[in-house]
Order: structure tokens, then C-alpha cells, then sequence
């Protein structure tokens, strides 16, 4: 994060993290207006893994009640009737989404659009993914810089892709954003 602000980015408006040890609060100390949201897909996944491959699916079912909820308090309501519906069976299996309520929550302060972007951490995975493709079937790179070009043109790849679903909307949620965050965001947009 130390070296992010050395690279002059100012200020970072929501993270969406999956759930690795102190991130969260190594995001906060250099970043401290930014709001934290857990990976909603890996929360799902850690949970999954606590239920009987049987009772996935209705599992699974019920939990989309808690995260496609209009609002938190809704949210709630879904979590702990989900937890009544489950608790004889799995009373463990929730136990974090209620320990972590307060990094689960934040995206029901926003938009559909806005949430679709940062509920899960998969778009980052998806480009990890991409980089070690590369880097694995090659050896050794002779320099740092051969390196770097290699992983530009991943990126310019990936670009291609996203213009079709990624960036669809994008100006829309920028809007949305800029509303939201207007006195952070100002400088930037006008």
C-alpha cells in the first residue's frame, strides 16, 4: 500500500479484498477514508465448503437471498433466517458472514451497477491468472524489462475482452461514483 501512495495514487475509494490477513487494516493505514468489501464469491466458496455436496445447491440458494438483498437490513433478515434454516444442520457455516458483516455490508450502500464491479475480487484473479500463463511458459526473462513488455501485452489483450463486458456501463457507474464521492473526486472530474 506504502508503495502504491509512492506512486502517487492519492486515494482509493472502495476494496475489494478477499479476506487475507490484515490486509484490510494495511489498506486503512495508508488509506484510511477507504471502504473495505470482502470478496462476496470467496465468502460464498469458504462457506460452501463447511456444507454437504447434498445440500449445496438449496445452501447455495439461500445464501444469494443474503447478497442480493435491496438493502442491509434486509440483508440481516436474510442472514439470520438462512441461519434458522440451517443451524441444526450447519450451525458453523455462517458463523463469518456474521463475524464479517461489517466488510460484507458495504455494497448495499451502492448501486446494481456499482456492485457488480466490486462484490467479488475475480476480474483481478482473472488477470493474475493471465500473468502466470505467461511467466510460466517461459524460463527465465533475460531482463526486468522484457518482463514488463511481456505483462503489458497481456494487458492490452485483456483490455480487448473487457471493452465487451467489463467497461460496459462504465460511465455510467463513474457518474454514480462521482455523485458519491463528489468532494474526493472532484479534482479529478471537472
Amino acid at each position: 500500500m506504502t508503495d502504491l501512495k509512492n506512486r502517487r495514487v492519492k486515494d482509493i475509494l472502495i476494496a475489494s479484498v478477499d479476506g487475507l490477513n490484515d490486509f484490510d487494516n494495511a489498506i486503512l493505514s495508508v488509506f484510511p477514508q477507504a471502504q473495505i468489501q470482502r470478496c462476496i464469491v470467496h465468502k460464498i466458496r469458504n462457506t460452501l465448503k463447511y456444507v454437504s455436496y447434498k445440500d449445496r445447491k438449496s445452501f447455495a440458494h439461500d445464501l444469494k437471498s443474503i447478497y442480493t438483498s435491496p438493502n442491509e437490513q434486509a440483508g440481516i433478515a436474510a442472514l439470520n433466517s438462512v441461519k434458522d434454516s440451517w443451524k441444526s444442520k450447519y450451525p458453523y457455516a455462517l458463523r463469518s458472514w456474521e463475524v464479517n458483516w461489517d466488510q460484507l455490508s458495504i455494497f448495499y450502500e451502492y448501486t446494481e451497477e456499482i456492485k457488480k464491479v466490486m462484490y467479488t475480487t475475480n476480474v483481478i484473479e482473472n488477470i493474475h491468472r493471465q500473468f502466470r500463463k505467461v511467466t510460466k511458459s517461459k524460463g527465465v526473462f533475460p531482463t526486468d524489462m522484457s518482463l514488463l513488455k511481456q505483462l503489458y501485452l497481456v494487458v492490452v489483450e485483456l483490455d480487448k475482452k473487457w471493452d465487451r463486458s467489463f467497461k460496459r456501463g462504465w460511465d455510467q457507474i463513474l457518474g454514480q461514483l462521482a455523485i458519491k464521492y463528489e468532494n474526493r473526486l472532484s479534482e479529478y472530474l471537472f
